[in-house]
């Protein structure tokens, strides 16, 4: 019986200091298990991005850009490049599902975030990495373009999401072009806020997250405008 007791006792000191571990890793960063899980899936959305890189623009997607950037007039090319990115970004919307790649979120400023964002912001395609609202445009259709983030797990991409400041540059690269925003600001909001995902007359990526750590109780939102667009290939 005491040899039974011992080992009983071994065991729950291990589980204690296994939970113990689990947890300081957990507040120090994240919660390691997701994101172990979530490192496999990110591994698997970067071979699907550069499959859809390589295969996504035609010759004729190609030549029509061409064509766009080599116009003279700067009114009729920014037309024609804008209508060009609008197509095909709507092409992108309508092959994709909740879950698949649809390009790559750059933020120096949100401790050198470098991620594949997917599609959708239901619970499963967050745990793929960062999720693009469906609600929302796509970057170069100059509405608002909104993306979500996890903050402590499934590898917490947004977890220094309050670390951007005012001129940060955050880079979206997608199968058709890279896009470049300049945070304008950040503020807390209630998760029932629907108006941050609101259009504004300008292209704004609006970034979001659960706020404190470890609360959904409101939402961190990032706000940025587009400050140059390169159409084409990343």
């Amino acid at each position: 019986m005491r040899r039974l007791t011992h080992i009983l006792s071994i065991g729950l000191i291990t589980a204690g200091i296994v939970l113990l571990l689990d947890v300081g890793i957990t507040l120090a960063y994240q919660e390691p298990l997701s994101a172990i899980y979530s490192s496999i899936k990110q591994g698997e959305k970067e071979s699907q991005l550069k499959t859809l890189e390589s295969d996504f623009l035609t010759k004729s997607d190609v030549k029509q850009i061409q064509k766009a950037e080599q116009t003279k007039d700067p009114k009729v090319r920014k037309k024609a490049v804008s209508v060009n990115v609008d197509k095909l970004a709507q092409r992108l919307v309508d092959e994709s599902k909740p879950g698949d790649a649809l390009g790559r979120i750059e933020a120096p400023g949100m401790d050198g975030l470098n991620m594949v964002f997917v599609q959708g912001t239901d619970a499963s395609s967050l745990e793929l990495g960062p999720g693009h609202y469906p609600e929302t445009a796509m970057p170069g259709q100059g509405k608002t373009v909104a993306i979500a983030g996890h903050r402590t797990t499934y590898l917490a991409p947004f977890r220094h999401i309050d670390s951007m400041n005012p001129g940060d540059k955050i880079t979206l690269k997608m199968p058709y072009g890279t896009f470049i925003y300049s945070v304008q600001k950040s503020e807390i909001v209630d998760p029932s806020d629907v108006g941050i995902i609101h259009n504004t007359g300008y292209e704004r990526l609006v970034l979001s997250a659960c706020h404190p750590l470890y609360s959904a109780s409101k939402r961190y939102i990032v706000y940025a405008r587009l400050v140059h667009t390169e159409p084409g290939v990343p």
